[in-house]
């Protein structure tokens, strides 16, 4: 009869920033999606304002999207152990955290999860392992496996979903925007599919 064991051990994480460090005066953290590499996820944020820094984070997971060999994304986690690796996220994010803001102080500290990244940045941002003054999820489905938050009538929280998008019918778009709505965040549609689309972004950020 086999026995399940774990073993504890130091890994390596990569993540991206994009903008002058230096000059920054907010930060935004962004995850990304499931089979994405933050390498090209980040480009998706070269037209916000330049008193930012973007900091992308990898996911843990690196496979083939295709066959043995070719183009390579990234996950999360998948269904296998995900207890174990939802924690193993929230350490390794916990830590980027803490480097990024020991080094310089923030007016602004923004999290943006997009699609499969929008659980892990819930997940992260409701554990109170850190402190971010706004959530951004992205075409996400709120993570189950957490509690509702407490509803704030000045929330600044968002959820946004473009109307084309292709992993959420009409009704499955209603259902989400009623969740979220229900749960205290301001809800946003664009006109387009699965992707981050600029002025919407620009939009929440202002």
């Amino acid at each position: 009869m086999a026995t399940e064991l774990k073993l504890t051990a130091p890994k390596t994480f990569r993540y991206w920033i994009s903008g002058d460090f230096e000059k920054a005066k907010k930060l935004i953290i962004v995850l990304h999606g499931y089979g994405q590499l933050a390498e090209f996820f980040i480009r998706k944020f070269n037209e916000i304002p330049e008193d930012y820094i973007v900091v992308a984070p990898e996911g843990m997971h690196r496979f083939y999207l295709n066959g043995t060999s070719g183009r390579v994304g990234a996950s999360w986690m998948t269904k296998e152990d995900r207890e174990s690796d939802i924690t193993d996220n929230l350490n390794w994010l916990s830590k980027l955290f803490t480097e990024l803001t020991e080094q310089k102080t923030f007016k602004k500290r923004i999290l943006l999860g997009f699609s499969q990244g929008g659980a892990t940045a819930a997940r992260w941002f409701y554990s109170q392992k850190v402190q971010f003054d706004q959530l951004i999820l992205w075409a996400s489905v709120f993570p189950p496996d957490l509690e509702r938050p407490i509803i704030q009538s000045n929330s600044n929280n968002y959820f946004v979903i473009g109307t084309e998008d292709e992993y959420y019918n009409t009704e499955a778009q209603i259902s989400e925007i009623k969740f979220y709505q229900n749960i205290g965040f301001n809800t946003l549609q664009f006109e387009g599919r699965h992707d981050i689309e600029n002025d919407t972004l620009k939009r929440i950020l202002k």
